[in-house]
């Protein structure tokens, strides 16, 4: 067996998941979608710039290998609108980040909530784990349940209450988590920017029946009961990321409002958190981190920009967090992808490698080879 299997995930040196798309399979997506490119063609064009991308992740170091979210135009919509009761759609306007507002698509319910056994990314995953060939450990990453608590999305048609959509969705994404794992998939990573909702202090919920504190503790009965009867050797993990959107960002805040309830008490094996900037807040709520608990990836090197930072000061800040969780209890990585979207963040090629090189060798340092 690999060392990389014996090794616990996450893992000391990691990155989020999506890598920025090459011109060659831009162009190839925009021809294919224009009918001039046949469908067999452009998956043979992502299938060769996919196996390129897995050769580099190894090649840099890494012990977790993603597909980049290749095959996707979006992080969380791709997934979403292959689930039975949802659909992809143009809406008069795209999501508000800072500065700028993102190509409008966005997903919608229209019916009863189920999981499709077809779905393609059960497909896609075999295909990347072949390309893997157990050379590293392969993580499939994908939208959390709460994305779809979004009010824009639910169908008071179908559903009149949060109360029966939640217990759809559990059930939906229960019968996702164990179609992974059927294919193979023993690295899961749930990607929840409806945290970051909540737990910015700028977003008020004072309308309506649901409060902040009745939202958060749905979030985490949710992802707590679709994780609950996950096999054992299933690793768990959750990224919450406050929007990553060319090189922009949708929310800000530190964890404090969820902490106390997420933190202490969702059953993943590690949080993926955004530490990268004065938006992040400080480390305090990480004191609600259970000890021995999960693992803590600190998001402190930035996917946005293409400098390099000090390694000294990274040092520094990972010294600071394990004020309040143990250092062997944590890793590192960028704040989130490189590319949320197939527009991608505003770096180049090399520098997206130089990053992700930078954190491999940052925690060698730290941590050697644990």
């Amino acid at each position: 067996m690999d060392e990389t299997m014996t090794k616990q995930a996450p893992y000391r040196a990691e990155h989020v998941g999506s890598l920025l798309r090459p011109e060659r399979l831009k162009k190839a997506r925009k021809e294919w979608k224009a009918g001039t490119l046949t469908a067999s063609a452009f998956k043979q064009i992502e299938t060769e710039e996919l196996t390129r991308i897995v050769e580099k992740q190894i090649e840099i170091g890494l012990d977790v290998v993603t597909d980049g979210e290749f095959r996707r135009d979006w992080w969380h919509i791709d997934f979403l609108e292959h689930l039975n009761g949802f659909e992809g759609y143009v809406p008069e306007h795209g999501y508000f980040f800072k500065d700028v507002e993102t190509e409008p698509y966005d997903v919608r319910n229209t019916g009863k909530i189920s999981f499709n056994r077809e779905h393609p990314f059960l497909e896609d995953f075999k295909a990347l784990h072949a390309i893997v060939d157990g050379r590293a450990v392969v993580k499939q990453t994908i939208p959390s349940p709460n994305q779809l608590f979004h009010a824009a999305i639910i169908n008071e048609q179908f559903y009149p209450d949060y109360e029966s959509y939640a217990v759809d969705i559990i059930a939906a994404y229960k019968d996702a988590v164990q179609a992974f794992y059927d294919v193979g998939v023993r690295y899961l990573q749930i990607d929840d920017v409806y945290l970051a909702v909540l737990t910015s202090p700028d977003i008020s919920f004072d309308q309506g029946p649901y409060k902040r504190e009745d939202l958060i503790n749905l979030a985490l009965r949710v992802v707590n009961e679709v994780i609950e009867d996950k096999p054992e050797d299933l690793t768990i993990t959750t990224h919450i990321c406050r929007g990553n959107y060319q090189s922009t960002y949708a929310f800000g805040g530190s964890y404090g409002l969820i902490a106390p309830t997420i933190f202490a008490q969702e059953h993943v094996d590690g949080f993926f958190l955004e530490y990268d900037d004065e938006r992040s807040g400080d480390f305090e709520p990480l004191a609600h981190i259970p000890e021995n608990g999960p693992r803590i990836v600190l998001g402190l090197v930035t996917s946005k920009f293409p400098e390099l930072e000090d390694k000294e000061e990274i040092k520094a800040r990972i010294k600071e967090a394990s004020a309040y969780v143990p250092l062997e209890q944590l890793c590192l990585s960028p704040q989130c992808g490189f590319a949320s979207t197939h527009h991608g963040n505003l770096l180049t090629e090399d520098d997206q490698w130089n990053k992700l090189k930078h954190v491999v060798e940052i925690a060698q340092e730290v941590w050697g080879d644990a």
